[in-house]
């Protein structure tokens, strides 16, 4: 039984010949570069997009993190060095 490839790879060079001529047929030399232009400015849009999410993420990870501490009861050393925080400074 043969099995169907479904990807083939990158593309190398000859293929990237190919798409070039094509885009040059498609919207003209003139407009090559507005159009790379544009496309990398979306692209930089995305990413400054994604790292303000990630930042979020990870700030409500650290929130999440810092709460859940908060609720954990002192006990053994802890509870002594806070005691023992709370007499240095009274």
């Amino acid at each position: 039984m043969d099995t169907i490839q479904l990807f083939v790879g990158v593309p190398g060079g000859p293929e990237l010949l190919i798409i070039l001529g094509i885009a040059v047929l498609l919207f003209g030399a003139n407009k090559l570069p507005a159009l790379a232009r544009s496309s990398g400015q979306a692209l930089g849009e995305f990413k400054k997009g994604r790292q303000e999410i990630e930042a979020e993420l990870r700030e409500a990870a650290e929130n999440t993190a810092e709460a859940d501490s908060d609720d954990v009861p002192e006990t053994g050393a802890d509870a002594n060095a806070a005691e023992a925080t709370a007499a240095d400074v009274a």
